[in-house]
């Protein structure tokens, strides 16, 4: 692949990303500083929700963090391997900071989870 083309399936990769988002309702279910159902040691740090009417790898709606700022623009995605579930999932990120990112990263290289954060890149006016 060369270099144009991988420009151009990344910007329409977030391109479809914005759709997918923009098109779908967001269900906030686990609200920033509310404890986990089954953990409840565990509070969350940012809005935790999904994508109604969506699906993901484990068949359930597309999971969705949402940060402090005002765009609710796609501003990364969460890729993550759980050994003890045998799974793999993503996880969208909506207006969230690069702090706020790396937290979520955090959370989510944790126990028998590793995680990849793929960071969207900023576009100049050029569209490069």
């Amino acid at each position: 692949m060369n270099y144009e083309l991988a420009i151009a399936n990344d910007a329409d990769f977030w391109l479809k990303l914005d759709q997918l988002v923009a098109a779908s309702n967001l269900k906030i279910d686990r609200p920033k500083g509310t404890s986990h159902p089954r953990y409840p040691s565990f509070i969350y740090p940012l809005d935790y929700g999904y994508l109604k009417d969506t699906r993901a790898g484990d068949q359930a709606d597309i999971d969705v963090w949402t940060g402090s700022l005002s765009s609710r623009k796609v501003t990364a995605l969460i890729c993550s391997v759980d050994l003890e579930k045998r799974d793999t999932e993503i996880k969208i990120l909506l207006g969230c900071t690069s702090q706020e990112s790396q937290i979520i990263l955090n959370i989510h290289n944790t126990g028998s989870q590793s995680a990849i954060l793929l960071v969207r890149a900023k576009v100049d006016a050029i569209g490069r």
